[in-house]
Parts: C-alpha cells; structure tokens; sequence
C-alpha cells in the first residue's frame, strides 16, 4: 500500500486520509496506532507484526523525528529476522513507496506529528 501524500498530522493512503499514527501490516492499514510511550517504539507496540513478520519495517519517527527507536526494539526485530529502516516520518514514506515496488513483503510504523 504506497503512502499517497504525507504532511504533518496527517496522511494520505489508497486515497484514505488518517490523521492518527498509523501500522501499515499485510492486512491492511491499523488507526489509530498507540504505542505504550507516546514517544518511545517498544517491541510491545507491534504485536500485530509478530503474527506475520515482513522482510522490512520502515519506521517513521515523526515530522521533526521526536520518537525514539530504542536498541532492545531494533533488536527484537533483528532477531525475527525483521531489518527495521528508521528515518523521519517524510523520508520513511519516501522510502517505502520506493520499496513498494520491490518483491520484499514490507510493512511500516508512522508517526505523523512530532
């Protein structure tokens, strides 16, 4: 599912408009998304991820790139064999509609504001 438009606070995805964080996984697109600190990715935050693991996660840390991906998160994704790509918000979306059309199975983490 390739990211139409992205501002702060808000995207666009397959013409839909969320204004919530957003869990991009195989079935779909999961908002709002909360994490247990708002600024902070912990392993817990994508339990929908586990049951389906993609090749890749982009995660997008926010217009400014306020949230943080602490180490016991990108290692809990390595160790499902999950390669995490982390940017700001803007270049993530930039970076998954560009892997959207490799064969890898990918999904992505998006805060919109902060």
């Amino acid at each position: 599912m390739a990211v139409d438009d992205y501002a702060f606070g808000r995207i666009t995805i397959g013409g839909r408009v969320y204004t919530k964080d957003v869990l991009l996984l195989s079935d779909g697109v999961h908002s709002p998304w909360w994490r247990k600190e708002g600024h902070s990715l912990d392993p817990g935050d994508l339990e929908g991820l586990w049951a389906n693991p993609p090749e890749v996660l982009v995660i997008g840390t926010g217009y400014y790139g306020n949230m943080d991906v602490p180490e016991k998160t990108l290692k809990a994704l390595r160790d499902q064999g999950i390669e995490p790509r982390v940017a700001r918000t803007t270049q993530a979306v930039e970076e998954l509609n560009r892997l959207m059309g490799s064969s890898a199975r990918i999904a992505a983490a998006l805060h919109l504001t902060c």
